[in-house]
């Protein structure tokens, strides 16, 4: 049994929930989300609850009933709160800046790398080494972030590179010398 899919998901009161079919709707304060249910997963609103049901019983359907729900319930903290990931650069001349939208890194190539973000997803950078991600869409927030981040990762030796601001890069010993 999927433990996950059997939590009932709670819907803040500014947030507007529509069922058709097969498709979810998520509407909040700061945009709005949609999603299409396979056919395996049914879903019912009751009061300012939705609760995931599945139609079978197979190993499938069970990884499916918690995807769904996990799927749904950061469609709704997205539409509500919002998501974020925030990104270090670090390397002696690397530093990023914003011409209109898009991200400009300058890391270490012989030319400039420009990152044009999808819509819905805003990125600001403060001090040329800070960058900050922020959407609704939980999944593309952290593809966007990985994305800059494959730019330049981390190298092991001196630590230069792209990294998540939480993230501990594992040092490696350099050659030693006679």
């Amino acid at each position: 049994m999927s433990r996950i899919g059997k939590k009932e998901i709670i819907i803040p009161k500014s947030i507007k929930v529509e069922i058709k079919k097969s498709t979810i709707s998520v509407d909040g304060p700061k945009g709005k989300l949609s999603y299409k249910l396979l056919r395996c997963i049914n879903i019912k609103k009751i009061d300012d609850k939705l609760i995931l049901s599945k139609n079978y019983n197979d190993k499938k359907t069970q990884a499916i009933h918690g995807l769904s729900r996990s799927i749904i319930n950061n469609m709704v903290i997205g539409v509500s709160e919002g998501f974020e990931k925030k990104l270090l650069i670090s390397g002696v001349g690397y530093r990023s800046q914003l011409e209109g939208k898009k991200l400009v890194l300058n890391v270490g190539y012989s030319h400039p790398v420009y990152i044009h973000p999808p819509e819905g997803i805003s990125i600001k950078v403060e001090n040329n080494v800070n960058i900050l991600i922020e959407g609704i869409n939980k999944e593309t927030v952290g593809q966007i972030a990985a994305t800059i981040r494959e730019v330049r990762p981390p190298e092991p030796y001196k630590g230069k590179g792209i990294k998540y601001i939480d993230e501990k890069i594992k040092r490696k010993i350099g050659k030693a010398g006679k």
